[in-house]
């Protein structure tokens, strides 16, 4: 031993001499002398591989010279004296020895409030001394803690990122090494380290949470709140890298920290948040941290749960299928926190970054899913942040939370939830939102298990047929959620939907009633059919059958109220029309119905639009109205007490409108076949004059549908009407020739040929030839009419008309012809009377 130690002294010896020129240029003034002199010195020590206590005799004598070296003005010499420390302090058995003069000279170059070396490479360089020095010295570094913060204070936020993240990790070696004093200025490193958490390099961000997390777990504990914020905006890092980075620090401080029970309600929500992670990788990670801490957890606190053992083991009924239930440690610690982790979920849920409310909602699934019954005692904060993060803009955000609602109905007893809900969707707290509370409403339902749900089915349905809640509200999305409520049910419960079917019927009549996009409107058609479906009812007809009664009774209760701004007459619309046939059994309950909505002095926009469905149904009236015969038992009185009060003439625009929906709908009712000629005799001296008056409408359409209403009424009863009845309509037809529409002329030329053609046993020719003589007249003024369509159409009239009396209009014929400007036409009528005569003639000889 002796030898050996007297052999490496005399190669010290030897080796110092060599150098002694070396030394001596260091202080020279020709920077490449002093280059050449660490060069060589680098050359005849630490490359050549010289032992350990050899390396640490030679350090002794070189390390002065070598620091002063780190001020050098030639950036190569700074350089090469960097390297050379660096080496020696590997290589050294007792580099603790060059602490005293290393560790002031690094704190003055690189601690001090502005870095002296400008060099990036050579601050990179630097730091990595230093963490080799905290590698090799360990505990010995402890009496330098102030010159060690100093520096990692300032290289912690050095521009260079390499440098940021060599003193990251650093920072890390050093927290490990002296844990005993480090907590005393752990707290100094806070600062640099939030500023540089969010630096642009990914690389830079994972090393400042991983020194973050040794900071805090070497520290005093303190500072745990000025950091959580900044490590949860790193929650939504694009990198996975720095997510799981979180990941791991926050799984270890709930696991090691000293005073982690204190900062449960914080910690928890980061780590959680990591379970819905869209990296697989870091899912798995955040979820096996969690299963250790609730596993730590329940092992520290076994007394306190021996009583809660037993039942707790044992998953609740109807837990949702295909999920795993969490540990009772990690159950039990969300479940003492959810008082005070609702409160910061309800403030994110509202914050202005996207991924932050997609995050928040995500965890509020998972809380729940822990919590399960428990939740029951914070429901109505919960829902309340339901209500509101229901609102949100972000789709996948609404979605998010009603996957939480859904767990709610899964947890919390319907008697309860209810209750609140309920209360809710009857009286909205937001006016710009009132289908939030449908939403949460819809989504908790689908979470309740159909059995528990099944005593609680009219509760709901009577709430939703509620005025105030199914025709309140005409927004899409409104009517949406009350459609999405009514679905819900149909297939929670299905075949015991029967006892609410009325009510569903209700409200799937209010939303087509209200509905102003079609899509919602056959939405709601689907649903109306998913209810028949679940009671084995074969169409839509059996459903409204079913209830019509009901239907009919609901409406009536509100007549008297109705309006062209309230949706009933909408919903009178959807249930007639829908109906089909089967409100041909109900028409003793509708015409009261009928008689009172088309009173004159009722709305007239709502009159109108009611006339204009009647139009449409009495067209086909057999397959409608009149399906079982007995509209037309009433359709007399139809006609006497409702549709003639509205065609009397009253002045403005909307009172012609009506007229002309009552005059569509009396065509409607003699052509559609729902009268019988018998009734319409009976009525005439009430109609024919109300028709005759519409002649003069200004409407052209009302004078259109009045001629050919006149028409119908002609072809239906026209050869039994009196000589004096016939004799009041032609005067008026006539005047309608000159009438502005082309449409109207033509119509009024036919009425006139089928007045002509009707005249029978009743009309005495002979007595009534005045009256025929100033028809003739009338017409053969007309045939001169620059239409030659209209000239046809009068000849073929005039034609009719030689059945009637032939020899007064050849007499008015021939008087005439000389003065017409086409006497072609008079030529042919002549001839026509002429071949009629003789017809005449031979089958009276025959």
């Amino acid at each position: 031993m002796a030898a050996t130690a007297s052999t490496e002294e005399h190669v010290s010896s030897q080796v110092l001499r060599g150098l002694a020129r070396h030394l001596n240029c260091l202080s020279e003034d020709n920077k490449s002398t002093r280059k050449r002199a660490l060069e060589s010195i680098k050359k005849e020590t630490v490359d050549k591989k010289l032992s350990g206590v050899v390396l640490q005799d030679l350090f002794s004598a070189l390390l002065k010279p070598l620091l002063k070296c780190l001020s050098d003005p030639m950036e190569r010499c700074r350089e090469i004296a960097i390297m050379l420390i660096s080496e020696f302090m590997r290589y050294v058995p007792e580099p603790q020895q060059s602490l005293p003069y290393l560790m002031p000279c690094m704190a003055q170059r690189f601690g001090e409030k502005e870095i002296l070396e400008p060099a990036e490479e050579l601050r990179l360089s630097a730091m990595e001394m230093l963490t080799l020095t905290v590698e090799v010295c360990g505990k010995q570094l402890a009496p330098y803690l102030n010159e060690m913060i100093n520096i990692l204070q300032r290289t912690i936020v050095d521009p260079f990122p390499d440098v940021k993240r060599e003193s990251c990790k650093c920072t890390v070696s050093f927290a490990k090494c002296v844990p005993e004093h480090f907590h005393m200025q752990a707290e100094s490193l806070v600062k640099p380290l939030m500023q540089t958490i969010s630096h642009q390099h990914s690389k830079v961000r994972v090393s400042v949470i991983e020194a973050t997390g040794a900071v805090i777990q070497h520290g005093t504990g303190k500072n745990v709140d000025d950091v959580l914020s900044h490590l949860a905006q790193r929650l939504f890092d694009d990198s996975p890298q720095v997510r799981k980075a979180v990941t791991v620090i926050v799984g270890d401080w709930l696991l090691n920290l000293r005073d982690r029970y204190s900062y449960f309600h914080k910690l928890i929500p980061l780590l959680l948040s990591n379970i819905t992670d869209e990296i697989p990788e870091i899912s798995l990670l955040a979820a096996d941290l969690w299963r250790q801490v609730g596993a730590q957890w329940e092992k520290e606190n076994e007394d306190d749960l021996k009583d809660k053992m037993d039942f707790l083991l044992t998953p609740p009924p109807f837990y949702p299928s295909g999920v795993e239930r969490p540990g009772l440690g990690c159950r039990e610690l969300v479940i003492r926190n959810l008082l005070r982790l609702i409160p910061a979920v309800t403030h994110d849920l509202t914050d202005w970054l996207v991924p932050t409310r997609i995050r928040t909602s995500q965890l509020l699934s998972v809380l729940l899913l822990h919590a399960e019954d428990h939740s029951t005692q914070h429901l109505q904060p919960l829902l309340a942040l339901l209500y509101r993060a229901c609102t949100d803009s972000e789709r996948d955000v609404v979605n998010n939370c009603l996957a939480a609602a859904k767990l709610l109905g899964t947890f919390v007893p319907p008697e309860v939830f209810l209750t609140l809900l309920l209360d809710h969707v009857t009286a909205p707290s937001s006016s710009s939102y009132p289908w939030s509370a449908l939403m949460v409403l819809c989504a908790v339902l689908g979470g309740c298990p159909k059995a528990l749900l099944r005593p609680h089915l009219h509760r709901i349905a009577n709430t939703l047929v509620q005025p105030d809640v199914c025709q309140e509200y005409q927004q899409v999305v409104y009517l949406e959620q009350l459609l999405a409520c009514v679905d819900v049910l149909l297939r929670q419960c299905d075949s015991d939907c029967g006892s609410v079917s009325l009510q569903l019927l209700q409200v799937l009549v209010t939303v087509q009633s209200l509905a102003a996009e079609p899509r919602i409107s056959e939405k709601a058609l689907e649903s109306v059919q998913s209810l028949c479906k679940v009671q084995g009812l074969g169409s839509v007809t059996e459903l409204y059958r079913q209830h019509m009664g009901q239907l009919l009774d609901w409406l009536s209760a509100s007549v008297n109220t109705w309006s062209s701004y309230t949706p009933h007459r909408l919903q009178m619309h959807i249930i007639v029309v829908q109906s089909g046939p089967a409100i041909g059994e109900f028409v003793s309950q509708l015409m009261p119905l009928l008689h009172s909505c088309l009173q004159p002095d009722r709305d007239q926009e709502m009159r109108m639009s009611i006339f204009t469905m009647l139009a449409k149904l009495l067209l086909d009236g057999g397959n409608t109205l009149d399906s079982q015969g007995l509209f037309r038992d009433q359709s007399a009185k139809f006609l006497t007490d409702v549709l003639l009060p509205n065609l009397v003439w009253r002045a403005g625009r909307c009172a012609a409108a009506l007229r002309t929906a009552a005059l569509s709908c009396l065509l409607a009712l003699l052509h559609g076949g729902a009268i019988a000629p018998q009734q319409l005799l009976s009525v005439e001296d009430k109609l024919c004059p109300q028709m005759l008056s519409a002649l003069d409408e200004e409407s052209q359409m009302g004078r259109l549908l009045a001629c050919r209403s006149l028409s119908t009424m002609l072809r239906l009863v026209g050869s039994s009407l009196h000589q004096d009845v016939l004799n009041k309509i032609y005067p008026e037809v006539l005047k309608r020739l000159d009438d502005s529409s082309e449409e109207v002329r033509r119509e009024a030329l036919k009425v006139l040929a089928l007045w002509l053609s009707i005249l029978g046993g009743n009309y005495n020719p002979e007595f009534c030839s005045p009256h025929l003589l100033f028809l003739f007249q009338q017409l053969l003024l007309h045939l001169d009419d620059p239409d030659s369509s209209v000239q046809d159409q009068v000849l073929e009239v005039l034609k009719e008309g030689s059945s009637v009396h032939p020899e007064l209009l050849k007499k008015e014929v021939g008087a005439v012809r000389d003065k017409h400007r086409t006497p072609q036409y008079c030529d042919q009528l002549l001839q026509h009377i002429s071949s009629m005569n003789a017809h005449n003639t031979d089958d009276s000889s025959q």
